[in-house]
């Protein structure tokens, strides 16, 4: 099985360059303009999208990711709409792989086999289900990856080398690393530190390691793409998002523009460190 995920991977590791993954909440502020932000990602320098789904006790989530839930929640985003904002993507661009990030309980509630039909034929490509661990496969890892999906598993400095084999066990598309100890977007990670991370989790895998959580300007990008496959930016774009809004919460003219100027801001960061080609 070859998705998105890999195809892209294996095309910038040939290109000697790291990916760019953006993360944006599903439904934030509102459906259309998600949509319109999602699909303006990637001509902004997006490599791979991750979308998160909605819910109401992101319990690893820091105060600007769960506040762009609550907005999209109140705005009556759904699984299901998010299913069809991927449909609608998909309608304008077959290529961009799409990963689909957040809890078991909407999934669950979903239903896990009609959702994995569904997110398969919306042109999902993986899934990052942070509450699911690996003693927990069977609930939707084992399922999903039957289904053609990839099942993206998070590793954090904490996984140590007894644990990541485990870890690592049913992973496939990339191995993420959570670059701090803690909640996203809470501070800049030490890149020296995250550079050795990841040198000892590719000891373990052939997979792909793109890190996140704490990455905010291009030079931050730049400093994790020079020893990691990917580099994940999320908090800050939701950020973005808030401070487009008006005083009601409300998109404006500025939103998707604001989130677009900062894609490719940081896209020069990871675009301007030259690596070895594969």
């Amino acid at each position: 099985m070859t998705t998105r995920i890999d195809t892209r991977f294996a095309k910038l590791g040939a290109e000697g360059r790291a990916a760019l993954v953006t993360f944006v909440m599903a439904g934030d502020p509102d459906p259309a303009t998600s949509l319109a932000i999602i699909k303006a990602l990637p001509a902004a320098g997006a490599d791979l999208i991750e979308i998160g789904m909605p819910f109401t006790d992101p319990m690893a989530d820091g105060p600007a990711v769960q506040a762009a839930g609550l907005r999209a929640l109140a705005a009556g985003e759904t699984l299901a709409g998010t299913l069809k904002l991927v449909r609608e993507f998909r309608a304008g661009d077959q290529s961009t792989p799409i990963i689909l990030m957040g809890y078991y309980n909407p999934i669950y509630i979903y239903g896990v086999d009609r959702f994995l039909v569904d997110a398969k034929s919306a042109g999902i490509d993986g899934l990052i289900v942070v509450d699911l661990p690996p003693e927990e496969d069977d609930e939707l890892c084992k399922p999903a990856l039957a289904a053609g999906l990839n099942f993206i598993r998070l590793a954090t400095p904490t996984t140590d080398d007894a644990r990541l084999p485990k870890v690592l066990t049913n992973t496939s598309g990339f191995v993420y690393y959570v670059s701090i100890a803690g909640i996203t977007g809470a501070t800049t990670p030490d890149f020296g530190k995250v550079a050795t991370a990841v040198a000892r989790i590719k000891s373990h895998t052939n997979l792909p390691v793109a890190v996140g959580f704490g990455v905010k300007t291009a030079a931050d990008a730049a400093a994790i793409a020079a020893g990691a496959d990917g580099v994940v930016v999320g908090s800050t774009l939701v950020d973005a998002v808030r401070h487009s809004l008006d005083a009601n919460g409300k998109a404006t003219a500025k939103t998707v523009e604001s989130v677009v100027a900062l894609v490719k801001n940081i896209a020069s960061g990871v675009h301007s460190v030259a690596k070895p080609k594969k």
